[in-house]
């Protein structure tokens, strides 16, 4: 009994994570490219991680700035749709390699991949959108 109750809470912690990795998806892309490109330039491996660090957070603050400072909605939306897209595409490709083994019909293991990249890419907007009203409301 304690085997399976350990089992379970350690699923819902990696799917916490897993969850909280896939909000944020674009930073991670783009600090993993930076990452790729100041190595391939032979930087080195600490250099290189500061690049990636560094582009990560440049890229959130962009988006922050965007959505704190434009009075079009539509450009706003375009910003947090930006962010957002990334984090839908993880949030499938996670719904999708957790239950491809469970599922045996194609067509409900889409729509159900469907459904989990569409709730993260919008908790991904909401996140986003709320981090940068919290920070600019000050």
């Amino acid at each position: 009994m304690t085997l399976i109750l350990l089992a379970i809470s350690l699923t819902i912690t990696l799917c916490v994570i897993a969850y909280n990795f896939a909000i944020y998806a674009l930073p991670f892309m783009v600090g993993l490219t930076a990452f790729q490109y100041v190595y391939g330039m032979e930087a080195g491996f600490l250099m290189s991680g500061f690049a990636a660090i560094g582009t990560a957070v440049l890229s959130v603050a962009l988006v922050i700035a965007v959505v704190g400072f434009a009075k079009n909605p539509a450009l706003r939306l375009t910003a947090l749709a930006i962010f957002a897209i990334p984090a839908t595409i993880a949030g499938y490709a996670l719904v999708h390699g957790v239950t491809k083994n469970f599922i045996d019909s194609t067509i409900a293991l889409n729509l159900l991949g469907g459904a989990g990249g569409l709730f993260i890419g919008i908790a991904a907007m909401l996140d986003l959108n709320a981090l940068g009203t919290a920070v600019l409301s000050r």
